[in-house]
């Protein structure tokens, strides 16, 4: 029998699952302060063309991107699924992006995540800090700060 103090207890992390397209990804949940439902969106002129505009969410303005524009996917089609996912990282103020929908919160041990094979000319793979197994699924978990914040070297 194994003594108590000697058996080692991983901790997960937790990551909220949504879907672009036919893919899942994983959002880390220490990251994400709001879901909220599809709203109206006003344009921002000469913003890159991700990001879709801002969002007065309860006073605070919000700037808005699409996920799906960012991966150079086919262009968002809004459903009574499409959720804004509001992230706050630290020293930033928030920002949405806009997902196809949220699918639920899993908890992935570090054993069951395999860091990614980087492919040079995948340009969302950049944004893969690794893929997680959750049952018989497959989750691209997304590092979620180099998404949101634009690198000039890009």
């Amino acid at each position: 029998m194994a003594d108590l103090n000697t058996v080692k207890i991983e901790e997960g992390k937790q990551y909220i699952c949504v879907k672009l397209g036919d893919e899942q990804y994983g959002i880390d949940i220490q990251y994400v302060d709001n879901i909220v439902r599809m709203q109206k969106i006003t344009r921002v002129p000469k913003a890159q063309s991700y990001f879709k505009g801002v969002i007065n969410l309860r006073g605070e303005i919000v700037p808005v991107m699409s996920l799906r524009l960012k991966f150079d996917l086919e262009p968002d089609a809004y459903s009574n699924a499409t959720r804004i996912i509001i992230i706050k990282l630290e020293q930033q103020a928030s920002v949405g992006v806009i997902v196809d929908e949220v699918r639920e919160v899993v908890t992935l041990e570090d054993s069951c995540i395999d860091k990614p094979t980087y492919d040079g000319a995948d340009g969302k793979s950049m944004y893969i800090s690794g893929v997680g197994k959750h049952g018989e699924e497959l989750i691209s978990l997304l590092n979620i700060a180099d998404v949101i914040i634009e690198k000039d070297n890009i």
